[in-house]
């Protein structure tokens, strides 16, 4: 049963996770965009409650998140994890209140849209109180699949990312912090957040690996992105690698067409596209960096040329925050969609 209950044009809005690396981009973001939120209230578990958090010039203190808590709520931004989505869901939609979750808990449910709002906006009109957003590599790479399939069908996908600390949270990114510091003192280096060392190394494991020799992520990727863009036999192979990086996603795609398309038509149809910041001129090494766009909104496109290895095929490297379009901005777009 799709969702009936109208959306109030200035919104309660509940953060859940508020303390964590994503939960504070959200905060950032609603402030940043200026999301016209009657009140925002911060959200996080026993521990961080009392905790302050910055937003719009001031201070809000985070409240322990309980089954209550989504009483009078109209929009709740979840980033806490798939077991606490989970254990909340019917807290919030009893509440008359939609989650906009960041986990993976919910993404491949039949009943719940999996959204990201420059290529599928249209399936929030069948939410159930529930809607998803999708993983962070795969919301940066679907804008860019979904614009040059303007010009023509895709016919294939292999991309291979080199995802950045951040993918796995603050702890994630604090270890990378310490590890470099350590690795140049000479210190021993002992993993925590990671499966091996992150500084000075790239892992080509994120998440788990299922029986076909491939990783969660990857799945992901894959059935994330024929999902979003309903193509549910677009063949897709991902290989995910975690860099040295503290929170931007990079990503090289290898895109086969049915159809002739030329460099000139995909950069024109990048460019104009909504969310997308072509960044390409060679003669002046120009191209996206994820060390220079932290903080950034656009996904950015560049070193696009010619691949003749198979017919009418393109290859392109892209960047994105993770922390902003892979996860709070596009959670934020979500809500900002939702208004009357």
């Amino acid at each position: 049963m799709s969702w009936t209950k109208p959306m109030s044009p200035r919104p309660v809005v509940a953060v859940a996770g508020a303390t964590g690396a994503v939960g504070r981009e959200m905060l950032l973001t609603l402030e940043q965009r200026g999301f016209p939120a009657a009140r925002v209230l911060p959200l996080a578990s026993s521990r961080s409650a009392g905790t302050r958090v910055p937003f719009a010039g001031g201070e809000l203190v985070v409240e322990e998140m309980t089954a209550d808590s989504f009483a009078g709520v109209d929009i709740a931004l979840f980033s806490a994890g798939a077991s606490v989505s989970k254990a909340f869901r019917e807290a919030v939609v009893s509440a008359g209140c939609v989650m906009i979750d960041n986990s993976s808990a919910f993404r491949m449910d039949d009943d719940v849209p999996l959204v990201v709002p420059e290529v599928n906006a249209d399936a929030l009109a069948d939410h159930a109180g529930v809607i998803a957003n999708p993983n962070c590599s795969t919301i940066q790479m679907v804008v860019v699949l979904d614009a040059l399939e303007r010009i023509a069908p895709l016919k294939r996908v292999v991309v291979s990312t080199y995802q950045a600390a951040s993918g796995a949270g603050q702890a994630a990114m604090d270890e990378l912090y310490q590890q470099t510091g350590a690795f140049l003192e000479g210190q021993e280096l002992v993993p925590a957040a990671f499966v091996h060392r992150i500084a000075f190394n790239c892992i080509p494991q994120i998440d788990v690996f299922l029986d076909d020799g491939s990783t969660k992520e990857e799945w992901k990727m894959i059935a994330e992105t024929r999902k979003i863009m309903d193509r549910p036999a677009l063949p897709v192979q991902a290989t995910c690698v975690r860099v040295p990086v503290l929170r931007c996603h990079s990503e090289a795609l290898a895109l086969e067409f049915d159809a002739p398309i030329s460099v000139e038509d995909a950069a024109a149809v990048l460019g104009a596209a909504e969310g997308v910041t072509m960044m390409d001129d060679p003669a002046e090494a120009l191209y996206p960096m994820p060390g220079l766009l932290e903080g950034t909104d656009d996904v950015y496109v560049g070193r696009l040329r010619r691949d003749d290895s198979v017919p009418h095929g393109l290859a392109l490297w892209i960047v994105a925050d993770q922390l902003r379009k892979g996860a709070a901005l596009n959670a934020v777009q979500i809500a900002e969609a939702l208004l009357p």
